[in-house]
């Protein structure tokens, strides 16, 4: 085949689709051990520009937006609560006072209105900017990782949750991509798209184009044999249920205890052997899945070094909130300006490994 845009990729210049949500969730993590701006902005930084040289045309790739727009409505929501619900952050810079509304005995620690200190909105800027950047981080790993190609590679003991999860990921971007194209369609005609009305002409397209898809995908779905298990003997499937949920229950213990101060010690134990616990279990499921795997994808050095990139950032900054925690988590009371670290602004940078040696995927 010639190099024509119908040109299929090579195969080595492909990145597994589980080594972008391994680099994306490294990110994610490092942004939840720290409310730094400084670092926090740099993480979105190096996440956009990876999603901005490396994204392809897919519909399912121009998702970052949706998710970008999510993370600033989520900060705005956060500052307006400071502002109407108040902070228990104390504060002697007060920008301005609201009419106080009073409330009853039972509401005690809950006040509408009153003082609005700087200080309790610069606390609530902290908060909101590190759940911004996880949902940016997520939508990251939604606009690199195919789809697709991320369910080939589940185990067999997760085919059918795959399936449920990849069609629930694809809704999503397939229907911005309607309502962006039903639009352009009225701009077009000289109909207005904007309003409660433009919203409402809009809207029953975009369902009658969901339910096309969705009839569409169960015929073929029933058309592959999907649902159909092969005959296992009862203790393999008794074995694999206690060491699945067993090792799931490892793998949320071990996480949380990472994430925590109080945690520390048990966390990365726990974590291990919930992931030893869990792959075991999902190898013996996979014998009730009689499917075999047409081209899978390797996971090649290039998939090493973007899934070893965020995961260096998540430990480094892991370290860094252990050993230096004011640098990470800058103090409000007194209200300062937040200083950049430089050896963990240097590991966020590790993030941008991937801009560097994936080869940009073809439209």
């Amino acid at each position: 085949m010639g190099k024509g845009t119908g040109a299929r990729p090579r195969r080595g210049a492909v990145v597994h689709a589980g080594a972008w949500w391994v680099w994306a969730l490294g990110l994610g993590v490092g942004a939840s051990r720290t409310t730094n701006p400084l670092l926090l902005g740099l993480l979105v930084a190096a996440a956009g520009y990876v999603v901005a040289t490396h994204r392809s045309s897919a519909p399912w790739a121009r998702s970052y937006a949706a998710f970008a727009k999510l993370a600033l409505a989520v900060l705005v929501v956060r500052l307006v609560f400071a502002v109407v619900l108040g902070s228990p952050i104390p504060g002697t810079h007060v920008l301005v006072t609201l009419p106080e509304v009073p409330l009853p005995h039972w509401a005690q620690g809950i006040r509408l209105g009153g003082r609005v200190t700087a200080e309790s909105l610069v606390f609530a800027l902290y908060d909101g900017l590190k759940l911004a950047t996880l949902l940016i981080c997520v939508g990251a790993a939604n606009a690199l990782a195919n789809p697709a190609r991320l369910l080939k590679s589940l185990p067999g003991a997760l085919y059918e949750i795959g399936v449920a999860v990849v069609v629930a990921l694809t809704f999503a971007p397939n229907l911005i991509a309607d309502v962006q194209r039903l639009r352009a369609a009225r701009r077009l005609r000289g109909r207005p798209d904007r309003g409660v009305r433009g919203l409402l002409q809009v809207g029953l397209p975009v369902l009658e184009g969901a339910l096309e898809r969705s009839v569409a995908l169960a015929a073929a779905m029933d058309a592959r044999g999907y649902g159909r298990t092969a005959a296992v003997p009862v203790a393999v499937r008794r074995t694999t249920a206690a060491l699945t949920l067993g090792g799931l229950l490892g793998v949320c213990a071990g996480t949380y205890g990472l994430l925590t101060a109080e945690g520390g010690t048990y966390g990365l134990p726990a974590l291990g052997a919930g992931v030893v616990a869990a792959l075991a279990g999902l190898r013996l499921g996979g014998r009730r899945s009689p499917r075999t795997r047409y081209r899978p994808d390797p996971w090649n050095a290039r998939a090493w070094l973007v899934a070893g990139s965020g995961a260096a950032v998540a430990a480094l900054l892991a370290l860094a909130a252990a050993r230096d925690p004011a640098a990470l988590h800058p103090g409000v009371v007194p209200l300062t300006a937040p200083a950049l670290p430089l050896w963990p602004a240097a590991a966020v940078l590790l993030a941008l490994l991937p801009a560097l040696v994936v080869p940009k995927e073809p439209s």
